[in-house]
């Protein structure tokens, strides 16, 4: 069980959200439009962010996974010669903003539970924070978090811990007394970096072979919290 929590901090893509229900059709769409139609280039976009045009789904692989949003801005740069960075950045900003995001949970109920707790919530994603508040907010919780940050918010993005250390220092608490909930090694390495407690959720594209070596607890997904605390 977990020990003397006071508050919760959330990674975002593939923890709040379920990853592939959320952005793989996302990627398919922007892939066909970006490519305008040429096959070949929508191979080679594919190919580069590791996403399977065939199955419509990222590969686990893929660096944008867990990457910042620069990471698909650096990928698909080359591919696309008539597109300045500034415009590509742009583009993709847009568009992520406006992707439909999937819970794997109705997340309002779960987010009352716990600030009935009396804990303090926040947000800490490599997604830019303008994206992740307009995420939040499409799913009627952007009031329940006392902090939202993303990689452009100012601190070292994961797997650094500066974000979560950030949280902490934000919220007044001990770090040993938070939890860091995420999807992904980058979440995971960082809490522990932080000297956070960690749980992994699986409603990303890890297993739980590969995120049960850094989490102190592996869940289906974030639903498992209440017991955790209990």
């Amino acid at each position: 069980m977990l020990s003397g929590v006071q508050g919760v901090l959330f990674d975002k893509d593939g923890t709040l959200f379920d990853f592939s229900a959320s952005w793989s059709a996302w990627a398919a769409s922007l892939l066909h439009h970006m490519s305008e139609g040429d096959a070949a280039r929508a191979r080679a976009m594919a190919q580069v962010i590791r996403f399977d045009l065939a199955a419509q789904e990222f590969l686990p692989d893929s660096p944008v996974i867990a990457g910042t949003m620069d990471e698909p801005v650096r990928l698909l740069g080359p591919l696309l010669p008539d597109w300045s960075t500034d415009a590509l950045k742009t583009y993709l900003f847009r568009s992520a903003a406006q992707a439909e995001m999937v819970p794997p949970i109705p997340l309002a109920p779960l987010m009352q539970d716990l600030r009935a707790r009396n804990l303090v919530l926040g947000v800490a994603t490599n997604d830019a924070e303008s994206i992740a508040r307009d995420h939040l907010r499409q799913a009627g919780i952007l009031d329940q978090f006392a902090q939202v940050l993303g990689y452009d918010s100012g601190f070292t993005p994961k797997p650094a811990p500066d974000m979560l250390l950030g949280f902490a220092r934000f919220s007044g608490l001990d770090a040993r007394a938070v939890v860091m909930i995420g999807d992904s090694t980058h979440d995971l390495v960082a809490g522990r970096a932080a000297g956070m407690q960690t749980i992994a959720v699986l409603t990303g594209m890890a297993s739980a072979a590969e995120l049960a070596p850094y989490a102190d607890h592996v869940v289906p997904d974030i639903g498992h919290l209440p017991q955790l605390l209990a």
